[in-house]
């Protein structure tokens, strides 16, 4: 049935949204829509082409129950068409999106989550955190990646999860070694909890 297999990529979008993380790029399924539009295109095109010739071949005199079934498979066709790109550009601005928020929150992709995304995507997530990299760096004084809400403590008791090595802040230099615990400034260590080094205690 048409649109079947757009209704599966929009359940599979709706899917990664609960989870917060992005899923494995539907390739296959992508490809199935896309040959399932093109296929409509065709029906409409013969469809369009049959109502034209019978126009030309009755010279006017139409019979009006057949133009009307012609009408309707026509409708239901490009209806079909468009949900499908609908499902398509839905499934790829979640995706895109998703990518984006981890673009701010500072999260590089890891070798595991590159092999979940399309070749664009990678490229679109490489460009766009270049873009975001430049625009970070024409503000240094501000953190433009940080939380929108403000936090509750300025310090804040931290645990090294994996050896990190030595960080300078201006409240002085930290040796980050595995199992140390340390009363740090938020600011300073936000990126390292973000990347597993730290955990807040």
């Amino acid at each position: 049935m048409y649109g079947d297999i757009g209704h599966k990529l929009i359940l599979d979008a709706k899917r990664s949204q609960a989870l917060n993380t992005i899923t494995q790029y539907q390739d296959e399924m992508i490809r199935s829509i896309v040959r399932e539009t093109r296929d409509l295109q065709k029906d409409a095109d013969q469809l369009t082409e049959m109502m034209a010739a019978e126009e030309e071949e009755t010279e006017g005199a139409r019979d009006e129950e057949s133009d009307k079934v012609k009408q309707c498979q026509l409708f239901v066709t490009h209806l079909c068409m468009r949900r499908n790109k609908r499902c398509l550009l839905s499934y790829g601005k979640q995706r895109a999106e998703l990518l984006d928020q981890l673009v701010w929150k500072n999260v590089d992709i890891s070798s595991n989550m590159a092999s979940k995304l399309s070749f664009h995507e990678q490229e679109y997530f490489k460009k766009y955190n270049e873009l975001v990299s430049e625009f970070k760096g024409t503000m240094d004084d501000v953190d433009l990646s940080g939380s929108l809400e403000p936090p509750c403590d300025v310090f804040i008791d931290v645990r090294v999860l994996k050896d990190a090595g030595e960080i300078q802040t201006e409240y002085g230099i930290f040796n980050l070694t595995k199992d140390s615990q340390f009363f740090v400034r938020q600011a300073d260590v936000e990126r390292l909890i973000q990347q597993g080094y730290l955990k807040k205690l």
